[in-house]
């Protein structure tokens, strides 16, 4: 599953036991501009360094999976959490930037003139 919007916050590394670590990755995510939504993500193990380079306020599209897990509490009740695992982040601004520096290219290339230099009647000898 794929989102674009705009880095809101990211967390420090969180170790959560000596062998697992998680960062945290919050995108406001506006499909209606008037009622923006935010969107914690999870990145997990060596996903983490993936977040490294990103700032608050880049425009970023977040490719992740959904997760879903069942448990049950010491009341015995049965519930249940999601989990959004990012696996992939782009620059949405880097990717427009390049292509608005890139010098225009025609079409097609201007035509040559292969006619024969003047003085020359343009026979070919064969």
């Amino acid at each position: 599953m794929e989102i674009k919007g705009k880095v809101h916050e990211v967390s420090e590394i969180i170790n959560v036991t000596e062998s697992f670590k998680k960062r945290e990755l919050v995108v406001e995510y506006a499909e209606n501009p008037q009622y923006p939504e935010f969107v914690k993500f999870e990145a997990i193990q060596d996903k983490c360094a993936l977040l490294d380079n990103l700032q608050v306020g880049a425009e970023v599209e977040v490719s992740f999976n959904l997760k879903g897990r069942a448990y049950t509490d010491k009341m015995g009740k049965k519930g249940y959490f999601n989990s959004l695992h990012v696996w992939k982040v782009s620059s949405t601004n880097a990717a427009a930037a390049p292509a608005a520096a890139a010098p225009v290219t025609p079409e097609y290339a201007p035509p040559v003139d292969v006619s024969a230099a003047p003085g020359e009647d343009g026979d070919l000898p064969f």
